[in-house]
C-alpha cells in the first residue's frame, strides 16, 4: 500500500503551503520544521480536517482527497492526548470499535488484550482509571493505543512527545516502531526535534514558511537544514 500526496496547497495567514510526498507501507516520513512552517496543516489536510485547495491524496490508488475524515483509513495522535475524560483508560481505547460497530462486550476486550502490548503495569486497576487519574506519559501511550486499535492504513503524529521527557519519548519512539512492525501502517510524523527525527525516520522532508525546502535520509539529515 501506498500514500501518494501530490502537490496539495492550502492558504493559511499569509503563507501557501504546499507539499507532495509518497510513503510506502511500513515506512516512517518525518516532516521537520520550526513552529509555523506548516507541518501541521499539511496532517490535516492528509486527515481530512482541513480542506485541500489543490492537489490530490491517493491511497491505495483511491482518491479520497474529498473523502470524510471518516472514510479515509486515517488516524492521528495529538500533542494533547485528546482522551475523553468521562471514559476510563479501558473505554477510550475501545471506543473506536464501538464506533465501527462492534458491541461493548468484544470492544472491551479487544482494547484490554491491545493494551497488553504497551506493558503497562498491574493492567487490572490502570485500564479502569480515568485520564485525570494517569500521568502523561501514560495518557499519550493510551492515545496511541485508541488510534491503532481500529488498524488504519495511515497514522499522522502531530509532535506527540513534545512534553514528555527524553526516556520516556525514546520507550514511545521504540513502541511504536514495533507497533509499525507488526501492523505495517503508513507513518508521517511531525516534529522540530532532530535527534526524533532521526530516531524515528525512514525519510525526512523539511518545511519552512510552508514549502519543502529539503528531502533525504536521517543521516544526512542534521540543525544546518532546520
Amino acid at each position: 500500500m501506498k500514500l501518494e500526496i501530490c502537490d496539495i496547497k492550502k492558504k493559511w495567514d499569509t503563507a501557501e503551503i504546499q507539499f507532495s510526498a509518497n510513503v510506502e507501507s511500513g515506512k516512517m516520513l518525518v516532516i521537520a520544521g520550526h513552529s509555523g512552517s506548516g507541518k501541521s496543516t499539511v496532517l490535516r489536510m492528509i486527515s481530512g480536517l482541513v480542506p485541500c485547495e489543490c492537489g490530490k491524496i491517493l491511497l491505495d490508488g483511491k482518491d479520497i482527497t474529498v473523502e470524510k475524515p471518516s472514510k479515509r483509513s486515517v488516524g492521528m495522535v495529538f500533542q494533547s492526548h485528546a482522551l475523553f475524560p468521562h471514559m476510563t483508560v479501558l473505554e477510550n481505547v475501545a471506543y473506536g470499535l464501538r464506533c465501527r460497530g462492534m458491541k461493548k462486550k468484544p470492544a472491551l476486550e479487544q482494547a484490554y488484550e491491545f493494551l497488553q502490548s504497551f506493558s503497562f503495569t498491574e493492567m487490572d486497576a490502570f485500564v479502569k482509571r480515568y485520564p485525570d487519574e494517569i500521568s502523561g506519559g501514560e495518557a499519550q501511550r493510551v492515545s496511541i493505543a485508541r488510534t491503532l486499535i481500529v488498524k488504519p492504513a495511515v497514522v499522522l503524529f502531530d509532535e506527540p512527545f513534545s512534553s514528555l521527557d527524553v526516556p520516556l519519548r525514546k520507550k514511545l519512539m521504540a513502541e511504536i516502531e514495533n507497533l509499525q512492525n507488526e501492523t505495517g501502517f503508513i507513518g508521517i510524523f511531525v516534529t522540530h526535534d532532530i535527534n526524533e527525527a532521526k530516531t524515528v525516520a525512514d525519510s525526512i522532508t523539511v518545511m519552512k514558511n510552508g514549502k519543502q525546502v529539503w528531502n533525504g535520509l536521517p543521516e544526512e539529515f542534521g540543525e544546518h537544514l532546520l
